[in-house]
């Protein structure tokens, strides 16, 4: 499996992850927003927000861009939403920081589906994406368990610091990965 496949499967895992983070952690998400637990839940809104408002966004203005300044773009606005969200002391910039971390949900799994294709033979394409979505979904059956405990255990800045980290090793591994940087034009 080529190491920009990897890296876009973890991308997804990482999205997939902050995405899904705040139901895990409401209360301590409204405690540390001084904030209601239904308020705190709007939080889970303001990412969608950033979905919806991101991907047509992101479309337009990466469209005449190569697909690694895309990627880079994706993943500098990716590691902006989970430190604003580990940082964000109060509900105003916590709600501003999941729709900036939800800006770039679109533009990941449009380019990333079509990097991931060109990364194989014509024949393993399918398998490519799936692989590349698979981290998606993998990050509902294990991610999301998984910073929930991390939040619980170590507070809910713990869980972006960690989606910000990972999302910084995707980077730097998509990037690095010289067999790959053609694709990646």
């Amino acid at each position: 499996m080529p190491l920009a496949l990897l890296a876009l499967a973890v991308a997804g895992f990482a999205v997939g992850t902050s995405e899904f983070a705040v139901m895990g952690l409401l209360p301590q998400v409204a405690e540390g927003g001084g904030v209601s637990i239904p308020a705190a839940g709007a939080l889970i809104s303001g990412y969608a927000v950033g979905v919806i408002v991101g991907a047509p966004l992101l479309t337009a203005v990466s469209a005449r861009l190569p697909r690694r300044t895309t990627l880079l773009i994706v993943a500098a606005l990716l590691t902006t939403g989970s430190v604003l969200s580990a940082v964000a002391s109060g509900y105003g910039l916590m709600m501003a920081a999941r729709v900036v971390a939800g800006v770039p949900q679109g533009a990941l799994f449009g380019v990333g589906s079509v990097v991931a294709a060109e990364l194989v033979p014509p024949e393993r394409r399918g398998r490519a994406i799936s692989i590349m979505f698979g981290g998606f979904t993998l990050a509902n059956v294990a991610g999301v368990p998984l910073v929930t405990w991390l939040g619980q255990a170590a507070g809910r800045r713990a869980t972006f610091w960690a989606a910000a980290g990972l999302v910084l090793a995707v980077r730097s591994g998509t990037i690095d990965a010289r067999a790959e940087k053609a694709v990646l034009r």
